[in-house]
């Protein structure tokens, strides 16, 4: 768990992240030395952008690898210019961002006989959800939760976003489960 200091730390440099990109049209190069080594393990992160509660851009990564901080940077940078569902946000917007950050637990698999067994399994607030099957993925972060509570409707939902029927099940489709630290 991050301080309170810390929080506020990413925070900024997730803003910090938006307005350079903004202003120059390309990321904020980051330096890891500038910044408390608390911030410096390499870890997965999402940031998702809201405007008045609704989603306006979230980008992240379910595998570590880069140092948390620049992480963070990144993915302010690609939630705010690159997420396919939403054209670039701008100078005007800018004031009007919501910021959430998402620290990632490394995914672990959840093992599964059926659907139904899925479901007994999931832990509504608590996990993160990434789905597998071929070669289609899609994830649920667990702020998810919030406006799809019940499991059946949090994975039917999940199948939608990659691609598959919600009635979709085989042999081949497995899971892997993770918690955040969210601010």
């Amino acid at each position: 768990m991050l301080s309170e200091q810390h929080q506020q730390i990413l925070m900024q440099v997730a803003k910090d992240a938006i307005q350079y990109g903004l202003e120059h049209g390309q990321p904020l190069s980051v330096d890891i030395n500038d910044f408390p080594p608390e911030l410096s393990p390499t870890r997965a992160t999402f940031v998702t952008l809201k405007i008045n509660g609704q989603l306006r851009g979230c980008i992240g990564t379910l595998t570590a690898h880069a140092p948390l901080v620049i992480d963070i940077a990144d993915n302010a940078y690609s939630a705010a210019f690159k997420d396919p569902r939403f054209p670039p946000v701008t100078q005007a917007e800018f004031d009007s961002l919501q910021y959430h950050i998402s620290i990632l637990t490394e995914p672990e698999p959840l093992p599964v006989k059926d659907e139904a067994d899925l479901l007994t399994k999931l832990r509504p607030g608590i996990d993160g959800l990434v789905l597998h099957e071929g070669t289609r993925r899609s994830t649920f972060l667990p702020s998810v939760w919030e406006s799809l509570s019940e499991p059946g409707s949090f994975l039917q939902n999940l199948k939608l976003k990659a691609g598959l029927a919600k009635n979709h099940w085989s042999d081949s489709i497995h899971f892997e489960r993770y918690e955040v630290e969210e601010f």
